[in-house]
This record gives C-alpha cells, sequence and structure tokens, in this order.
C-alpha cells in the first residue's frame, strides 16, 4: 500500500524523469520510489566503454547521482548536491545491468545524507556513493 507521500515521491520523480535529458540518456528506468528512496536501473551501452575496455567510472557515478537525486529531491523539496563522493569496489562491463539502491541516512531541514548501493545485475556491490544535499525552499511540481 502506498501512502500519500509515496505518491507525492513517484510524482515528482515522474516530473524529474520527463526533464532529466540525462538520465533519459543514459537509459534509466526507475523500479521503486518512496518517500526519501529511489531504486534505479540500466544497461551498460558499447559508448559507455573506456580505453581500458571497462565502463567509464563516470558512468556508474551518474547512475548514483541520479538514484541520489531522485532520493532527495521526492518530497517536493528542490535539493541540490553538496558534496559526493564514490568508491569502485569492481568493474562494470560491457552488457552489465546495474541497479542503484539511494537510501536516506538523514532527513534535516537543510540537508540530507544518502547512501548509494550500486551492484551488478550478479548482485556484486560495484560502487558506493555518499551523497550530502542542500535543501532549498522551493518546490518542483
Amino acid at each position: 500500500m502506498h501512502t500519500e507521500k509515496d505518491k507525492l515521491a513517484a510524482a515528482v520523480v515522474d516530473h524529474l524523469m520527463r526533464e532529466d535529458r540525462f538520465s533519459n540518456w543514459l537509459g534509466i528506468q526507475v523500479t521503486e520510489i518512496r518517500e526519501g528512496y529511489s531504486r534505479i536501473r540500466m544497461t551498460i551501452r558499447e559508448e559507455m566503454v573506456n580505453g581500458f575496455g571497462i565502463v567509464h567510472g563516470g558512468v556508474t557515478f551518474s547512475l548514483a547521482d541520479s538514484a541520489f537525486a531522485f532520493a532527495c529531491n521526492n518530497r517536493n523539496v528542490l535539493s541540490v548536491a553538496l558534496d559526493t563522493s564514490i568508491n569502485f569496489i569492481k568493474p562494470v562491463h560491457l552488457g552489465d545491468v546495474l541497479t542503484a539502491e539511494a537510501k536516506e541516512l538523514h532527513n534535516g531541514q537543510s540537508t540530507g545524507l544518502y547512501l548509494i548501493e550500486i551492484r551488478n545485475q550478479k548482485d556484486h556491490v560495484v560502487a558506493v556513493f555518499k551523497g550530502l544535499c542542500y535543501r532549498t525552499d522551493k518546490k518542483l511540481i
């Protein structure tokens, strides 16, 4: 059963996905949204592979950053990144299906802290991302 807060969260993320050309270019699919939480997925394409034959770290970072944005903005309060970091744990390869799950660690009046795990189709953690956001006084929808 979805609460009214979760329905608002889904509506905000639907709005963001319509406007977010980069997440759409990445091929991101939203699989679950709840207040302060998001889970998204994408498949690695040929143009995402770097000169070492593995996926460019910026692609993995971008997937995590989108999950972060969807989780920290879904209360309909425009929130922007203050600080982010990522640890790359395992290489990502062409054809891998990555899932990023963003969990809220702290929801403050002016900041929020989120932990995002990125897993491949074998359920191996390939990266861990931490994001701190700043909450503005603006609404998204």
